[in-house]
């Protein structure tokens, strides 16, 4: 590690103690039985010993990736510490960086990057679920039937899946099981996202449900095919289911941008922690009021990839 990259942790570390100190001030003042808080992380890109220095594009993302783990830890430490505390994190895919090898008993005989990314989030003092980013599959080479194997097998993780707490849904939806994403399809596109018939249908039955929904998709609503047959797809649901979907959330882009509510629902983009180990998201739940807040949207820098620690005015 060298002066820079320890300067930034450093600089982390102290803004963790600032987030510490004011989350009890300012979140224990409203504190009651009726609200919990819940964490987002995303695009974490968690390396090993088999990543070969130098294969990123440009100078940010050469020394980026050199720190993902230490930024992660920064960010895992930081929700952990919060009183009250943290009861939920959703990570909203690049969980690790690309594939090592083509072969699947790999990564069974060798400690990899999958593997140093569960040591690191099984140190959370709450459940950590995950959703897939296009790093956690490789469409050109490697069959996305063994990344479900491999997720299963290392995480038991599905490739969607939904969590039902305290009344609420938090939904992980993945837009790499359509047909952009089928190496054999006529319109294989892996820079466009699309979910497939069935993942459609299983998204609508938890939506007609009607209760506080939140969702979580790797690319960003733009980036993910509209409708997939005739005219039934992800934005006319979301749209459509609207008045119960508090909020839907992105990562892949690494950077914090606010779509409003051009999707029908607020959509944001959130930032990486592979850039700032300040990059996550807190949100408060108010049950009784079925309202969220997410409680450091004043410290984002929109459209950067970073985000200023809590501080005293």
């Amino acid at each position: 590690m060298d002066r820079r990259q320890f300067t930034t942790l450093g600089a982390a570390s102290l803004g963790n103690l600032l987030t510490r100190r004011l989350w009890a001030e300012q979140v224990r003042a409203s504190a009651s039985p009726d609200k919990f808080y819940f964490a987002l992380v995303a695009d974490t890109h968690i390396i090993d010993n088999f990543y070969v220095k130098g294969s990123e594009n440009g100078v940010e993302d050469n020394e980026s990736i050199l720190v993902t783990t230490p930024r992660l830890t920064s960010a895992r430490d930081l929700i952990n510490s919060l009183d009250p505390a943290i009861e939920q994190v959703f990570l909203i895919g690049d969980y690790f960086h690309n594939y090592p090898s083509t072969d699947y008993d790999f990564y069974f005989k060798n400690t990899t990057r999958l593997d140093n990314a569960k040591t690191i989030t099984d140190g959370f003092k709450m459940p950590v679920h995950l959703g897939f980013g296009n790093h956690d599959y490789d469409v050109r080479h490697v069959p996305r039937e063994m990344s479900h194997r491999l997720f299963k097998a290392k995480f038991n993780a599905e490739p969607y899946s939904v969590v039902d707490y305290k009344g609420y849904k938090f939904i992980h939806l993945n837009n790499f099981l359509g047909s952009t994403q089928d190496r054999n399809s006529a319109d294989f596109n892996p820079a466009i996202g699309s979910l497939g018939e069935e993942q459609l249908h299983w998204f609508e039955a938890q939506l007609q449900q009607h209760k506080p929904t939140f969702i979580f998709i790797h690319y960003p609503l733009v980036q993910d095919r509209p409708v997939e047959f005739a005219d039934y797809g992800l934005h006319p649901l979301l749209k459509k289911y609207q008045n119960n979907i508090q909020l839907v959330v992105s990562g892949h882009v690494h950077k914090w941008i606010d779509y409003g509510h051009t999707f029908g629902p607020q959509h944001y983009t959130m930032a990486a922690t592979r850039y700032d180990p300040n990059a996550y998201m807190l949100l408060e739940v108010d049950t009784r009021h079925a309202t969220s807040r997410f409680m450091n949207i004043d410290l984002v820098q929109w459209d950067t990839h970073y985000s200023k620690p809590w501080h005293a005015t």
